[in-house]
C-alpha cells in the first residue's frame, strides 16, 4: 500500500516572525479526506564542538516555551536559502566564541515529524580556537564544557533533555568509538 497524502489544498492561517502555520487539505492513502496543520519553519544547525582536551561545548540558556533554562549544543536556525555548513560555523562562533578549524556533516535531525518541517543539520566541530563570543542581541548563553562521557550520562539519567542534543550526544559517542576502534585495528595489522 502506497502511504502518500496527496496536498489537495494548503492555507497558511498563520505568519509569524520565525514560523508559519498552514492548513492542508488533503487525500489519505484510502480516499478520505482530512486536514493536515503544518508549521513551516526554516530549518537550523546544531554544533557537537569537541576542545583539544575532548570535552564538549555547550550553552545553558532560558527556553521560553519550556519556562527553563536548558543545557544544549550550539544551535541556531538557518536564514532562508543559507548553506547549513557556513551557518554552523557562524553559530558556534556567535553562541561559543570558538572558531572551527574543521568541521563535519553528521547527518540530519527531524525534531517532530508529525506536524514541523523543522530539519536539523548536526555537525561535528574540532580544532578550536577562541575568537569572542557575541550572540544575538536576545541571545542570553552561559557557555560551558562537559566530558562526552559526562554528557551521556545526563542524557541516559534525564538531566539533559533537548532532543538535538541527545540525538547529537549519542551519535557522537558512537563516532568516536568506531573511530578508535578501527584506529586500533589499522595498528594492530
Amino acid at each position: 500500500m502506497d502511504l502518500t497524502e496527496k496536498t489537495l489544498s494548503a492555507q497558511r492561517v498563520f505568519e509569524g516572525r520565525l514560523i508559519h502555520v498552514r492548513h492542508d487539505q488533503v487525500c489519505l492513502p484510502d480516499g478520505q479526506k482530512t486536514v493536515r496543520e503544518v508549521v513551516e519553519h526554516p530549518g537550523g544547525v546544531a554544533i557537537a564542538a569537541l576542545t583539544e582536551e575532548g570535552q564538549i561545548l555547550l550553552v545553558d540558556q532560558f527556553r521560553y516555551a519550556q519556562q527553563r533554562v536548558m543545557r544544549e549544543v550550539p544551535a541556531g536556525k538557518l536564514e532562508r536559502g543559507e548553506d547549513p555548513r557556513k551557518a554552523a560555523l557562524r553559530e558556534l562562533e556567535e553562541e561559543t566564541g570558538y572558531r572551527a578549524e574543521h568541521i563535519k556533516l553528521m547527518g540530519e535531525f527531524i525534531p517532530t515529524g508529525a506536524y514541523l518541517e523543522e530539519r536539523i543539520w548536526m555537525y561535528f566541530a574540532w580544532g578550536l580556537s577562541f575568537a569572542g563570543q557575541h550572540p544575538d542581541a536576545d541571545e542570553f548563553l552561559h557557555v560551558t564544557k562537559m566530558d562526552l562521557g559526562e554528557l551521556v550520562e545526563q542524557i541516559m539519567n534525564g538531566t539533559i533533555i533537548d532532543g538535538k542534543t541527545i540525538a547529537m550526544g549519542l551519535k557522537l559517542q558512537r563516532m568516536l568509538e568506531n573511530s578508535s576502534a578501527a584506529k586500533r585495528k589499522a595498528a594492530t595489522d
